[in-house]
């Protein structure tokens, strides 16, 4: 390999902090190329002859740091090949938060480029000491230009680097809020170390405002100490579920079954599909956090029971929308919404492979039970499963009818629950002979018993006295009211 780069870290702050081989290989070389100018160590390293050559014009001409870094590593290749061997000096250590470094790294084998790191002293130590915090405790590292709020864990200590200027500490300060309250305290800390270190704690809200920031500036957050400030977090809610079911937990939460939940998943879908209807965002966010429990808590019962946990139901629906979306995720291009929904059946039906459906499987599955069943009785009458005449349907409805009372007597819960629900598919089979919509009929039904009820409920606040001072006659009076009125 005839191109070679050695790269050395200036340290973190001024002259004293350099090693002394880094600086003997600086005042040896007739030209050290660097990342920027913008270091203590570098004005006094000038004074005593050092000739540096910066990239810092590199950063002007691009809106992006990645295409920074690509366009400073191919300069300091072409520098190599023409050089053969140059020095590249980087703020901190080579290997701490050093974007180009990383990118010279990944071309040395197929750049025929040899890369040595001939060490540096890291910002990191100086500032865990500056802010006086023990990094057992668990920390991050991350970086200020591309900090994403889905790699931050305010359980541990967070270290930012390369807030370089008010802009990106503002892009900072925004991701940062949707994880933390806005008066929450960090620490800006600049030249950690050096004889110029400044660490100065704002509220969170004021990070882009009160401090000038440059390239020796970093970040620290500290860990979330208070409760009622990790309640966003996806861990809190899973420990918050499995202690409800745990052994010190809740009696109900602990009883609680996959079969037990079905009619809560109900109601609470229901009640947000209400709360959408509304257009009422607060509402909404309420009840989707109704229906989160819910699944919540039939993963934690799955892994109670060793059958499953909340990963294995996240990774499904992850692979699952994945694998069917190959216009987002791989090379399949589509023109129209119409085509997505095509493209999508198409994957689902040859994930299904050659099983044979049944009819009713045209079904959804996700109607409500009404409905649904309304749905399979004309998918049945299609092939000829039917009563001949409306007569013979509504025979059904009383046979069945007598079977309910029957069980009534005999005090079986599930018998019960078994023969209502027959009553109910029979008179849905009796609406469709009239071409009455069960669905229809009884959301209409639901609405009159609202009117009336709240016609009811006026007239007993209007008295002055509670539900508890009428009799049914007299509430059924005020119904009746009711219904002269129209309502």
């Amino acid at each position: 390999m005839n191109k070679r780069i050695t790269v050395v870290g200036l340290g973190a702050g001024d002259l004293d902090q350099l090693p002394f081989g880094v600086y003997r290989l600086l005042k040896k070389m007739n030209t050290v190329y660097v990342r920027t100018m913008a270091h203590p160590v570098i004005e006094d390293l000038t004074k005593e002859g050092v000739q540096f050559v910066s990239f810092d014009e590199v950063y002007e001409k691009h809106d992006q740091f990645e295409a920074v870094y690509e366009e400073i590593a191919s300069e300091l290749i072409q520098k190599a090949e023409s050089e053969s061997e140059i020095v590249y000096a980087v703020p901190g250590h080579p290997m701490v938060a050093e974007k180009t470094v990383q990118i010279l790294l990944e071309k040395e084998e197929s750049e025929e480029l040899k890369v040595t790191i001939a060490g540096g002293q890291s910002f990191i130590d100086d500032l865990f000491t500056a802010v006086k915090i023990d990094p057992i405790d668990g920390f991050q590292l991350l970086d200020g230009t591309a900090l994403k709020k889905e790699e931050i864990h305010i359980f541990q200590h967070i270290i930012i680097a390369q807030v370089y200027d008010a802009f990106i500490a503002s892009e900072v300060k925004l991701t940062l809020m949707e994880k933390y309250p806005d008066e929450f305290e960090v620490y800006i800390v600049t030249a950690a170390g050096s004889s110029e270190q400044v660490v100065k704690k704002v509220p969170l809200y004021e990070l882009d405002r009160q401090v000038e920031l440059n390239n020796l500036t970093s970040l620290y957050v500290p860990p979330v100490k208070k409760e009622e400030q990790t309640y966003k977090e996806f861990s809190v809610l899973r420990q918050t579920i499995a202690q409800l079911r745990g052994p010190n937990g809740c009696p109900w939460d602990q009883k609680q079954t996959h079969e037990s939940l079905k009619k809560y998943l109900i109601e609470e879908t229901y009640e947000l599909l209400d709360a959408i209807d509304r257009q009422d965002d607060d509402h909404i966010i309420e009840e989707l956090g109704d229906v989160l429990l819910q699944v919540m808590l039939h993963a934690q019962i799955g892994e109670d029971e060793g059958m499953f946990a909340i990963e294995d139901v996240i990774e499904s629906i992850t692979e699952k929308m994945i694998r069917r979306h190959p216009h987002v995720f791989g090379d399949v291009h589509v023109e129209s919404a119409e085509e997505v929904v095509a493209n999508w059946q198409d994957i689902k039906a040859a994930e299904k492979g050659k099983k044979e459906l049944v009819l009713l499987d045209e079904v959804e599955k996700g109607l409500p039970a009404l409905l649904r069943a309304h749905e399979f009785q004309k998918k049945a009458a299609k092939v000829g499963f039917d009563w001949d005449e409306a007569d013979a349907a509504m025979e059904k409805v009383v046979e069945e009818w007598q079977e309910f009372l029957e069980e009534v007597k005999t005090g079986n819960e599930l018998r019960r629950q078994e023969e209502f629900g027959d009553v109910l598919f029979a008179l849905v089979n009796v609406a469709r002979f009239y071409s009455i919509h069960p669905e229809e009929a009884l959301t209409a039904v639901n609405e009159k018993f609202y009117r009336r009820f709240a016609y009811v409920e006026k007239k007993v606040r209007e008295s002055g006295e509670g539900f508890e001072a009428f009799n049914l006659e007299q509430l059924d009076a005020f119904w009746n009211e009711a219904k002269t009125l129209g309502l």
